[in-house]
């Protein structure tokens, strides 16, 4: 059984100019919960690995995530999947934290709770940051064009970086799982 690690917001849900900061504005993008659902009933772990600095700037506290978190898990489970674990960052970007992606500090995390290597495991993003995170860790980066990825695209494009050239792209989450699931 596999283990592939995905971004949050703008993988798996819309993310608004100011972020999502409860439930309410948590709202899945297109196909991603049959996505996850699909790759779950077809035996992989999806973990979710998400930098999540509202906490630290005051925008929404524990239990605003929590409950995000709870309505993306009864969705994919509405649809037939599971969601193995959510591994979160709860500092700001200049916190200097190992757990904010681009470091490895949650892969690290998701290594030793499910006591597996994450080498070669596919790791989706719509950030530079979470490319990055997933070369250091030895993963397959996959981008998805939805969220911040169109931006993404184009910084890749226009300063390419050597250990990004293997970077997977796909329109969206439900478009690598239709690879994934080949």
């Amino acid at each position: 059984m596999s283990v592939i690690v995905l971004d949050r917001d703008g993988v798996i849900n819309r993310e608004p100019a100011g972020g999502v900061t409860s439930a309410d504005e948590w709202q899945p993008l297109p196909g991603s919960i049959e996505a996850i659902a699909a790759l779950s009933q077809a035996g992989h772990q999806l973990v979710i690995a998400t930098n999540q600095p509202g906490l630290a700037r005051g925008l929404f506290d524990l239990d605003d995530l929590e409950a995000m978190h709870a309505k993306m898990r009864a969705l994919v489970e509405d649809a037939g999947g599971e969601i193995a674990a959510i591994f979160y960052c709860p500092h700001g970007p200049d916190d200097g934290c190992r757990c904010r992606k681009p470091a490895t500090g949650l892969l690290d995390a998701i290594e030793a709770e499910f006591d597996t290597s994450l080498h070669d495991c596919f790791l989706v993003g719509d950030r530079l940051r979470d490319l990055q995170a997933a070369v250091a860790k030895g993963c397959k980066p996959v981008l998805v064009r939805s969220g911040h990825g169109e931006e993404t695209l184009q910084q890749l494009l226009s300063n390419p970086e050597p250990a990004l050239a293997q970077t997977a792209l796909f329109d969206d989450l439900a478009a690598f799982a239709r690879f994934a699931l080949q």
